[in-house]
């Protein structure tokens, strides 16, 4: 009979951390992207949304700029999970490319700009607890992260357009190479 009030209990237990949970949620991580999203939203309007589509263009046309400048910016800018909405200006095509590569800027610029994912910011400060119980610098461990990630995150992005040409390919479809922009 212990077992099952146990069971019971502990299942209980499950909706109640849940629930605490989701409060924390929601005056966390949900009023955070809200206003992230209400602001990059204002910002766009206040730019002009052909003015973002000409930079979005601009960028389409070099991979360097599609998948390492234009998502690192992003990240800088947006923090995580908003860079990752910056890709809706680009041709249909670059989208998966561009979320492979910004998706990984918003982990491995983390060392030196906090702010940009703080959801794992607990995961580098463990790291960076053990480097420097060992006496060594975090920043240069920080630095090394941030500069391999500028590489492997455009690597990511670029081998991403392999990847989506084979499922174009075996789909028989063919996505959008470039965006319109009205004058």
């Amino acid at each position: 009979m212990k077992f099952l009030i146990d069971l019971a209990s502990g299942f209980m237990n499950l909706f109640e951390l849940g629930g605490e949970t989701f409060v924390s949620w929601v005056t966390g991580i949900v009023p955070k992207v809200l206003l992230l999203l209400v602001f990059m939203n204002a910002l766009i309007a206040l730019i002009g949304p052909n003015k973002v589509n000409k930079f979005a263009k601009y960028c389409s046309k070099s991979k360097i700029l599609a998948y390492g400048i234009l998502p690192f910016i992003s990240a800088f800018m947006l923090g995580n999970p908003m860079a990752l909405s910056m890709g809706k200006f680009l041709p249909e095509f670059m989208k998966p490319s561009y979320y492979a590569s910004a998706a990984q800027h918003c982990h491995t610029n983390l060392g030196i700009f906090p702010h940009i994912n703080v959801g794992e910011l607990f995961t580098w400060l463990g790291i960076a607890q053990g480097v420097e119980a060992l006496g060594l610098d975090v920043t240069d461990l920080a630095i090394r992260y941030l500069l391999v990630g500028l590489v492997m995150n455009f690597f990511a992005g670029w081998v991403t357009d392999f990847t989506t040409r084979y499922v174009e390919r075996q789909q028989g479809i063919r996505l959008k190479r470039e965006i319109r922009v009205e004058s």
